[in-house]
């Protein structure tokens, strides 16, 4: 199989996190692409017509997009314990996890964009204050709600990435919560975290 990845996405660093945590990094070879809403990469768009990575290439079979639905297939194809509990309260506390992440991520984006990556005069203030507010409120929730001692699955490796890339792009910090804090410092130094760092910038 063949991801199609780019090394400063938190979305496509939450597969290739699970991949390890799979005991499947192996069987996955990575091909960095650039990919942004203003530079069309005709590769990831032949895979995805959303123009977006991550991407799984699948040999004879049709190619797989979006993290949540690669790590799902990707937890059908190891015998070990599976990452995405198959039911009960487990299961859904793991989806909702991994929702919050990945609304961490989207909100996060959307800073950047009325930060740094939108010209000055387009930039809409209010817009990047809502936006902050709702990291902060998300913060506070996975302070109180997170089950820091649970068994490893989607939940919490979705949330580590998601973390991650926030604070490797300099957004609002969850570090003033103390309890969150310990347990991302606590993740991060697995090996699937350590096997897969952040790096490069944006090209729009």
């Amino acid at each position: 199989m063949q991801l199609l990845y780019q090394t400063h996405s938190p979305y496509a660093r939450k597969v290739l996190v699970f991949a390890h945590e799979a005991g499947l990094a192996g069987a996955v070879e990575v091909i960095h692409h650039e990919t942004s809403p203003l530079r069309r990469n005709e590769a990831v768009f032949a895979a995805n017509p959303l123009g977006k990575v991550p991407v799984l290439l699948r040999p004879g079979l049709p190619a797989i997009f979006d993290s949540d639905v690669i790590c799902a297939y990707l937890d059908t194809l190891h015998a070990g314990p599976k990452l995405i509990p198959a039911e009960g309260e487990a299961r859904w506390r793991a989806l909702q996890v991994q929702a919050m992440a990945q609304g961490l991520a989207d909100a996060g984006i959307a800073i950047r964009w009325e930060t740094q990556r939108r010209p000055k005069e387009l930039r809409y203030p209010a817009l990047r204050d809502g936006y902050v507010e709702k990291l902060l409120a998300s913060y506070d929730w996975l302070e109180r709600e997170f089950d820091i001692e649970g068994v490893v699955d989607i939940g919490h490796i979705a949330l580590a990435t998601a973390l991650s890339w926030l604070e490797f792009r300099e957004l609002p910090t969850f570090r003033h919560r103390p309890r969150l804090t310990r347990w991302f410092d606590e993740f991060s130094k697995r090996g699937s975290m350590l096997a897969t760092p952040l790096w490069g910038q944006t090209h729009d």
